[in-house]
Parts: C-alpha cells; structure tokens; sequence
C-alpha cells in the first residue's frame, strides 16, 4: 500500500472517529437530559399530588397553583401551608411514587418553625427495604415557606444510569468498534514499518554480498586463466582473497541467522564469573591487532571494578560490536575512548567515540531490529542494522541497562549499567 494512501486512510479514519465519537456523546447528554426532565416532571407530579392530598386531610388551601419547588439536581421542597404529620406524609408519599413508578431510594424531612430547622422523617428504598443507609442529615432550608417539607433523591444518578440500560449497550459496542477500528489502524501502519523494514533490509543485504561475490567472481576468473598457475604468488593472493570473502559473507549470513535463531528459541546464557577489566582489555588488543595503526583506543578502568556474571561470547560480542560501529561511523581517524566505573554499587561501562553523531529522533530507533539511521541514497557504512539490536537483547537478558548520549558532529557514547553482585 502506498504512502498516500496510509495517510489517507488515517486521516479519513481519524476525522470519523472524531465525528462518530462527537454524535455520540451528543446523543447520550440528549438522552440523559430527557431521562432527567423525565423523572423530574414525573416528581412534580407525585409531590403535587401530596401536596393536595394533604391539604384536603388538613382542610386547608394551597397557597399557590404549583407548590412543589427544585432548589437542586436532587432535592425538593413541597409548600402545603399547614403542619403537617409525619405519618401520613410517609403514606402518601409511598402511594404516590409506587402509582407513577418512582423506584429510586428517597429521603424527607419536615420544617419545623419552632425550632427553625428541618426534622428528618425517613429514608425510604422502595426495592431495597432491610438495609442500613446513609442518611442526610443536613437537608437546606428553604426560607420562603413557612410550612413545607423536603424530598432528597440521592441516588438519582443511579436510577437514571439504569433506565439508559439500552443506551449503555449502544455505547459499549461503539467502542469496541471504535478500539477495532483504531487497532486497524495500527496493524495498517505497523505492517507499512515492517514492509519499510523488510525492503530496507534487503537493500542492505544486497549492497553487502555485492562487494564480496563480486571479489570472489574476480578471482575466481583470475585463477581459472591457465597462466596463473605460472606465476604461483599470485595464485595464493587471489586464493587468499576467495577465502577472506568468503568468511565475510559467512559472518554476514552468520549475524542474521543468530539473530533467527535468538527470536525463535530466546536466549541460553552460559553465565560465569569474569574479570570485566580484563575481557574489555582483550576485547581492545584484539581489535587493535585487526586495525593496525588506523585505530587508537584509550582505556581508562577502574580498578574497583571486579568481577561480573555474564556470559563471555555474548559480552565479548557486545564489546566487539560497538567497537565495530565505533568504527564504521568514525569522522576521520576512529578514536575510541572505554571507560570502567564502579558508583552507588552499580558497573558502568562507557564506549565513547569521535564520530558523526546521531540525531535524538533517531536515538531510541537504533537500538530496533534492521534499523539504520537513513543516509539518503549514499551506502558507504556497511550492514544489517543488526548490531544494536543484538546488543540490546543481550543487555536485557542479562537484566542490564543500555542507553545512548550522542550529538550530531559531537560523537556518540554507549553506556551499560550493570548492577554490581
């Protein structure tokens, strides 16, 4: 799939996800407001109704038209302009809710203008009668009546959550859409970054076996000319080349095959004591040897570094392998600097070197399995881009850490953190 086309099809998804994501939240605050206008008409009307029964019981007249009054979400005042008793409130207040279907918990208290304060009366759950509640105990005063009393639904919220039951199941299964759709999306694009991969990988792959088959092809014409064999010198030079290539290409297909064979069956540590001084000495010698005179390392250990559990080939290859990229991405004559350093009871070994740099949007991608840091059409640092990525997993088996400090034209430093036993 194209570029184009990925980034279309995230930005057509992403503006539906936002707009399908808008209507429904517009579309349940609707629903919730006409679930509570709802209730709260239906209240009026159960409150109004007290209202009259009980002006009749006490033979007097309401005050006004309409003597029920919200002062919140969730609490009520009913002016009935008479004392009144307790018990019967509790009756018509039962009989009421139960005929318009008024399920939800409520609590009342009564004005008393003696004392200036309101008097609980009860807490009433018509579907959950036995249990011990919370009561109220600090209804407000309403200071416009003289005699009224006041109702409390605290678990309004509740019992209008249940009565959206069929919105909720609207809701939940537009997110798992909404999860699906965005899981999509990732597979989509993690696919592209493995495509990416894969081609960047055999691109590398065929800039690497390029110069040796081609070496190998070249002498093996040479050797094939029946003259040669009159001039035995150079018969063993063009031999000697055939089989230094020939072990390049074997530890080109011997790194990809380690990494397979790594990601298949994890890794086996061979764990031991080692001398770390020592293995980053040998490690230093050796690469010196390879190098020649094109390759200064300085070494600065500390001698109260002592010993490490580790495995010795993988240690000794994350040595070598930041060595070697030390190496490949040197400005100019490759300097590498390799410090030891035992503090709050923790090795750090640090591998600094005088290269290009590697810019910070790329830092933590170095460490990901056939990752490069992109150069353009320009091939000049040979492999896989699997260097970093072994030496992370490594790292990480051994329950190390490993990160990167490094600045463009500043050269990069590799720190490992190994907790000291």
């Amino acid at each position: 799939m194209k570029r184009n086309q990925i980034r279309f099809i995230i930005i057509l998804g992403s503006f539906a996800i936002i707009g399908i994501t808008v209507i429904q939240i517009y579309w349940i605050q609707r629903a919730w407001d006409i679930k509570e206008k709802q209730f709260n008409q239906t209240v009026f009307i159960g409150l109004k109704n007290v209202a009259e029964k009980l002006s009749v019981y006490n033979q007097t007249d309401l005050p006004v038209e309409n003597p029920v009054n919200q002062l919140s979400t969730n609490y009520f005042v009913v002016n009935t302009n008479s004392v009144i008793d307790v018990n019967v409130l509790d009756f018509y207040l039962r009989t009421e809710f139960s005929q318009l279907n008024i399920a939800t918990d409520y609590e009342y208290a009564i004005y008393d203008c003696h004392n200036d304060k309101m008097v609980y009366g009860n807490y009433v759950s018509p579907g959950g009668q036995g249990k011990d509640y919370k009561m109220t105990s600090n209804m407000p005063k309403y200071s416009d009546y003289i005699y009224y009393f006041g109702v409390n639904f605290p678990s309004k919220a509740n019992a209008l959550v249940g009565d959206m039951g069929l919105w909720i199941i609207f809701s939940a299964i537009f997110m798992v859409s909404l999860i699906f759709f965005a899981y999509a999306i990732f597979v989509i694009l993690r696919q592209k970054r493995l495509s990416e991969l894969q081609k960047d990988f055999i691109n590398n792959m065929t800039h690497e076996f390029k110069t040796p088959i081609s070496s190998i092809n070249i002498s093996a014409d040479v050797i094939l000319n029946p003259e040669i064999v009159k001039d035995p010198e150079r018969l063993q030079n063009y031999g000697a080349i055939i089989k230094q290539e020939n072990r390049r290409l074997n530890n080109q297909v011997e790194k990809v095959l380690q990494i397979a064979r790594i990601e298949k069956s994890g890794f086996e540590l061979k764990n031991e004591v080692l001398d770390l001084n020592a293995i980053i000495g040998e490690v230093a010698a050796n690469c010196k040897t390879s190098n020649g005179d094109g390759l200064q390392i300085q070494s600065q250990l500390d001698t109260n570094v002592g010993e490490v559990v580790a495995d010795r080939l993988h240690l000794t290859n994350i040595l070598y392998n930041l060595i070697d990229n030390a190496i490949k991405y040197a400005d100019g004559l490759p300097v590498i600097n390799i410090e030891t350093q035992l503090k709050d009871n923790q090795i750090r070994v640090s591998i600094q070197d005088n290269g290009i740099g590697i810019s910070k949007e790329y830092q933590k991608k170095v460490f990901h399995k056939f990752f490069r840091v992109p150069t353009g059409n320009v091939h000049n640092v040979k492999g896989f881009g699997l260097g970093l990525y072994y030496v992370k997993n490594i790292c990480h088996a051994h329950r190390w850490n490993i990160y990167l400090k490094s600045e463009i034209n500043k050269g990069s430093t590799f720190v490992i953190e190994i907790p000291d036993k």
